[in-house]
């Protein structure tokens, strides 16, 4: 009975692509630190949660080694990427407290909720399990916004489970963000650090305010969540947001930040994964706030600019979008995979939830194929996801440009995840 409302509004989120549509209304889908790398492993997990086995997945049909996925849009490309996934990294190994593998974890967390495979699950739970003590303790001072998303798994494993441990451990980012640094007019800094001082970056919105939202569905909190989390997004958007629709990638309130334009104190590029993060959390939050909170309008109005803005910005050849964002004739330029993601299921879930117009939704279908261009099979029978940005700093055009394209970078793994379990119903040519 206890958690009888989220239940509720997760079972009401499990539309035809079982995205939890908000976990304040559900958990809902979903966005810089290196490359996955495999890093020393804490303390041993606990025994894994024992969760009760839905019906089964569909068994993916084969593919050859090396094929594209646009090729093979049958098979269930989301179990294929976990199923790899998990094969490579075990819970220990898969990396430390970070946004990446939260982002990715989170990803996985959509997978189980539309196969009920426990294996998912069960990995989730000894990830967490690492950082959290059984009395509810948490070794992190959560001094940064990225800090913050891998908060997400507590209030899953706490709605799965039950167990007050998670409740415990997610209060501290609840209760820290009430003595965390804010520009004048309330937005919270990149940072609790000098490097990152009055700081806004596109990336923190989605660090943070998916969290706030499900957080407060989960335990009854949402009277202040749903306001801190519309006003964030609010904030950030007043300041990110130009006359092309598109967002710069921060802001610097002092205007002392060597990026910082002297005039503005904005960032010189549009970086596009920076822009993703509040696309997808622009989404996750309309979906959570009720329909009477004052700052909808003003945030479905950001939405439909930058709506707008991505389809004149995308690549008509590939469907992807760009590094940087508005510069696709460069010849250095390149399209990056988990900023196209970001942006097929952002586009997708706001036309299917009546934010933006229907047509919409076709963009997001070809920024999806476009992704699936880019997934293959190896002779390991695993999946690989290529052209993924390692993780990224504020800086100029060479520098985004230059950036290294990795491939299985958790940044696109988690948003390509995202992006499937709401696009995979969709027919993909």
């Amino acid at each position: 009975m206890r958690r009888r409302g989220l239940r509720a509004a997760l079972t009401a989120a499990v539309v035809t692509t079982v995205t939890l549509a908000a976990l304040p209304a559900a958990v809902r889908p979903a966005s810089a630190a290196p490359t996955p790398a495999v890093v020393s492993p804490a303390s041993a997990a606990p025994a894994p949660v024992a969760v009760s086995r839905g019906s089964a997945a569909p068994v993916p049909a084969s593919v050859p080694p090396g094929v594209p996925a646009r090729t093979a849009a049958a098979r269930d490309w989301s179990t294929a990427v976990v199923d790899s996934t998990m094969a490579r990294y075990t819970p220990a190994s898969i990396g430390g407290w970070s946004y990446p593998v939260g982002l990715y974890l989170y990803g996985q967390y959509l997978v189980y909720r539309r196969t009920h495979d426990p294996r998912l699950l069960s990995y989730i739970t000894s990830y967490v399990d690492r950082f959290v003590s059984a009395d509810g303790g948490i070794n992190q001072p959560f001094n940064s916004l990225d800090s913050m998303q891998a908060g997400r798994l507590l209030v899953i494993l706490h709605h799965e489970t039950g167990q007050d441990r998670y409740r415990k451990a997610a209060q501290k980012i609840r209760d820290r963000l009430g003595s965390y640094p804010r520009t004048s007019d309330g937005g919270f800094w990149h940072a609790d650090t000098s490097s990152r001082a009055h700081q806004l970056w596109a990336d923190g919105t989605y660090m943070v305010n998916p969290f706030l939202v499900e957080y407060g569905a989960e335990f009854h909190d949402s009277a202040y969540t749903g306001e801190e989390a519309a006003r964030q997004l609010s904030v950030y958007g007043r300041h990110l947001q130009v006359a092309n629709g598109l967002l710069r990638h921060a802001y610097d309130e002092s205007k002392s930040a060597s990026w910082a334009d002297p005039g503005t104190g904005l960032a010189p590029e549009h970086w596009c994964r920076a822009v993703g993060w509040y696309a997808m959390a622009l989404t996750d939050v309309l979906d959570a706030i009720p329909a009477n909170q004052p700052r909808r309008p003003q945030l479905l109005g950001i939405f439909r600019t930058l709506a707008s803005a991505l389809e004149k910005y995308q690549d008509p050849a590939s469907g992807r979008w760009f590094q940087v964002m508005d510069k696709g004739a460069r010849p250095d330029n390149w399209t990056e995979t988990s900023c196209s993601s970001m942006f097929a299921y952002a586009l997708d879930r706001g036309a299917q939830q009546g934010y933006l117009d229907p047509r919409f939704r076709a963009v997001a279908r070809h920024g999806y194929q476009g992704v699936l261009a880019r997934l293959s099979v190896g002779s390991d029978g695993r999946t690989n996801l290529a052209d993924i940005s390692v993780g990224t700093n504020v800086g100029d055009y060479a520098y985004y440009v230059g950036r290294t394209r990795a491939v299985n970078d958790f940044h696109g793994l988690g948003a390509f995840l995202i992006m499937n379990e709401q696009l995979r119903g969709d027919s993909v040519s």
